[in-house]
């Protein structure tokens, strides 16, 4: 092969360059490491999940669509209902705090005017009988501190002790888990037992 020969290849290479890149892709691929999920503000009543862990929330009464509904920890009351579709034209909004944040597992019942929740039906709270509170009953689950704190033998560091220990270990399953509530004993909990809900 002749140095002219050589010559004209490279030149016919470097053509083929140009051309291949100027119908290639304009720009260039870059690959970024994902950003890390943003931390969930310390928020009372949301449970320790990562940010946007999973919970489930079961919504009834006077909704568009009652059912089973998947969300993220920290959502709110709020959230719920739209996730729901949104009030029924017969709901109660009076009765709710649409701004409280939901826990996994609950059960929440959107009364209809003038309607009574049924018992143990829980609420999003806020209403006339104080956030947390079912049928005079205050629901373990969702109370707040001013609703825990009006319970006999309940003073604001057990009021404080309870939802710590609901924000550590999740749900109360039955009234008996508060014996596991730093400052709660058996004389305590015979008091609580027909006050409190779950």
């Amino acid at each position: 092969m002749t140095l002219g020969a050589a010559v004209v290849l490279l030149l016919v290479g470097l053509v083929v360059a140009v051309f291949v890149s100027a119908l290639g892709p304009r720009g260039s691929v870059v690959t970024l490491a994902p950003e890390p999920a943003p931390v969930a503000e310390d928020l009372p009543g949301v449970a320790a999940a990562g940010a946007g862990a999973t919970i489930f929330v079961h919504l009834l009464g006077a909704v568009q669509r009652p059912g089973l509904y998947e969300l993220r920890a920290g959502d709110r009351g709020i959230d719920a209902v739209a996730a729901a579709g949104g009030f029924a034209e017969t709901a109660d909004q009076s009765q709710l705090n649409l701004a409280r944040p939901l826990s996994d597992g609950e059960q929440i019942y959107v009364p209809a005017i003038g309607e009574t929740p049924p018992p143990g039906a829980g609420t999003v709270g806020g209403g006339g009988g104080g956030a947390g509170t079912v049928a005079g009953k205050v629901n373990l689950n969702t109370a707040d501190l001013a609703a825990l704190d009006t319970l006999p033998g309940v003073g604001p560091a057990t009021a404080k002790a309870i939802i710590d220990w609901r924000d550590a270990n999740g749900r109360f399953t039955a009234v008996e888990d508060l014996l596991s509530v730093t400052g709660i004993g058996d004389k305590t909990l015979a008091e609580l037992r027909d006050l409190v809900t779950v």
